[in-house]
């Protein structure tokens, strides 16, 4: 039988050259070229308002089950959708694990409660610290900080996290540490010397502190937060051996970085933990 010759309006030859494009790191990372879900777009603020704070509220869910409370301390907030000079946060004195969305507090940024719930204050270090990162980075829609266990203890080194294992290098060149602790950020200084040193960083390890995270969506930073808190864990782990430690080559570690740190695709990595609130638990969303 003679060969069969395949034109170039051939359906098979079409899908070839499609599949031969580069592949943005979201597309890459469905098998075979299935679409992944990724962060949806409104009709309306209301609708994105809504979507934005169940999913702020679940990822405090989120930092409860994974023992971040410490006392009063640690924050997550948000930039309001319509409203860039205004942020939602926590109210002071209520647990991770309890969060709703009908107990946050909108603030704008100075600091005046302009929507949400009026009942109780917010932490007014917490809203030192946020409002000057948000003022700092109009980029950072949301921002987490938490005075998380491996997060203080690796603070107290005052080093950044070494590229040692795939992992951390979402971190690659891409998180920095502030060594001028300066006592509970009660004053708009300790904030604004935070941000500082953030700078256009995702993450910052604060010395004697704790951690931070800014994202996108609050979506990326609190994924973002509960990978630097496992990176702290294990360098930790890693240190206490005495044992070498074989360093991600730099080339390796950006390139990791660029496929995995996209907003897109930090979105897709927290989704199974919020399907998850979602599943126990879903009163957080009233």
């Amino acid at each position: 039988m003679s060969p069969i010759a395949l034109g170039v309006t051939d359906p098979a030859i079409k899908s070839l050259a499609r599949s031969t494009k580069p592949l943005t790191p979201l597309e890459a990372m469905g098998h075979a070229g299935k679409p992944v879900a990724t962060i949806p777009r409104f009709a309306s603020f209301a609708e994105e308002r809504r979507w934005t704070l169940e999913h702020l509220a679940g990822a405090f869910r989120i930092f409860g089950r994974e023992g971040y409370a410490e006392g009063i301390a640690g924050h997550i907030s948000v930039r309001d959708p319509e409203f860039s000079d205004r942020l939602w946060i926590n109210p002071l004195g209520v647990h991770f694990s309890m969060m709703k969305v009908s107990g946050l507090i909108c603030l704008d940024m100075r600091g005046n409660i302009v929507d949400g719930n009026r009942s109780v204050p917010a932490n007014a270090a917490g809203v030192s610290i946020h409002t000057a990162c948000h003022l700092a980075r109009p980029d950072a829609h949301a921002i987490c900080h938490a005075h998380s266990l491996y997060g203080k203890a690796w603070a107290s080194f005052g080093r950044e996290l070494d590229m040692i294992s795939q992992d951390v290098c979402y971190f690659y060149k891409a998180h920095s540490v502030y060594r001028n602790y300066g006592g509970i950020a009660f004053g708009q200084d300790e904030g604004t010397n935070i941000a500082r040193a953030l700078g256009d960083s995702k993450a910052a390890i604060l010395v004697n502190h704790g951690l931070i995270t800014v994202g996108e969506t609050v979506d990326e930073a609190a994924y973002l937060y509960t990978l630097l808190e496992k990176s702290c864990r294990i360098q930790l782990m890693v240190e206490a051996t005495g044992l070498p430690k074989v360093i991600v080559p730099d080339d390796e570690a950006m390139s990791t970085f660029q496929s995995a740190s996209q907003p897109e695709t930090l979105f897709v990595e927290f989704q199974p933990s919020y399907m998850l609130e979602e599943h126990l638990n879903p009163d957080f969303k009233h």
